[in-house]
């Protein structure tokens, strides 16, 4: 689609600082808005930079982080959560007064904490998270539809309301809807609906590594659709969840600590035979299932590519 006209667009040159899965699906998602005149991009890796050249992912790939950011009016960190204080050290001189910065990070505390010491007087630093992946990664793996009626949540942290406001609407205009929250509700909320359930599926299919009396081949012949769901999950960039459990340690562990709790209530309801509270629990938890799909978030994303990374 062409650019919408200049009145009409909300910032006229994006620089995307790294190039996987969530960058380019925003990339995608703007150019079928046409909501920005120029798009740039940068990442770590020459092999995403050559891919991301190859396919025209941006108008322009630049080599160093610092090229990227030159004149943009928004600055999306789409990096690890624990390669962006790096990424800052390296753009800071760079950013242009009233520049909006943001973020993709599925962390807000330790986001915050490592960029805004680095933000230059006169950026506006607004946190954001989009609540949309698939296990897939890499410059090939993003997608137009990726953020439609998927939430992004900001998280405010005192930015100019002006700005908070201008991120909202980009946000909807890539499809998504949006909320508000603090830091350290996003983490916990996040650690409930995201990163244990992705630390459970690692170990699941860690359990299943492990039945030395089960051949790798009959684990992966009769994978049932549950086993199936924990090793799309358990197939997500190891890097991008190393650091997000690192980085929301306290939330996790919280989370962790009341599932154990669950586990050992379920472990003796069987053991004693108990059907009745096994069927009152499963029957209230199936009503959260219910609860997401009249939400409309049960929708799968397509299968692009292959790859081993994921929002979360």
């Amino acid at each position: 689609m062409d650019a919408a006209p200049a009145s009409q667009r909300l910032y006229e040159r994006v620089a995307l600082i790294g190039l996987g899965l969530i960058a380019g699906s925003m990339a995608h998602a703007m150019r079928r808005a046409g909501m920005t005149s120029t798009i740039t991009g940068h990442a770590r890796s020459a092999e995403t930079r050559a891919t991301a050249r190859e396919i025209g992912l941006v108008d322009r790939v630049y080599d160093t982080a610092a090229e990227a950011v030159a004149g943009a009016d928004l600055v999306v960190l789409a990096v690890p959560v624990g390669a962006m204080a790096g990424v800052m050290d390296e753009i800071a001189p760079h950013l242009a007064p009233g520049t909006t910065l943001t973020d993709v990070g599925s962390v807000k505390q330790a986001v915050i904490a490592a960029v805004a010491p680095h933000v230059p007087e006169g950026v506006h630093f607004v946190p954001a998270h989009p609540l949309a992946g698939t296990e897939h990664s890499g410059p090939r793996s993003g997608f137009a539809t990726l953020f439609d009626n998927r939430w992004c949540i900001i998280v405010p942290d005192g930015a100019d309301p002006e700005a908070v406001d201008r991120l909202a609407r980009y946000w909807r205009a890539l499809g998504a809807d949006v909320d508000m929250m603090d830091a350290v509700h996003h983490d916990l909320v996040l650690a409930v609906t995201s990163h244990t359930p992705h630390l459970i599926a690692y170990t699941m299919v860690g359990v299943a590594e492990h039945l030395r009396r089960v051949s790798d081949t009959e684990i992966i012949k009769y994978s049932a659709s549950g086993f199936r769901d924990f090793t799309r999950i358990a197939a997500s960039d190891p890097t991008m969840w190393r650091d997000v459990f690192l980085t929301n340690r306290e939330a996790t562990l919280d989370v962790l600590g009341r599932f154990t709790e669950e586990l050992f209530a379920l472990q003796r309801a069987i053991r004693m035979g108990d059907g009745q509270m096994l069927f009152d629990y499963f029957t209230r938890t199936r009503a959260i299932r219910k609860g997401i799909i009249e939400a409309g978030q049960d929708t799968a994303a397509p299968d692009f590519g292959r790859g081993g990374g994921a929002g979360a």
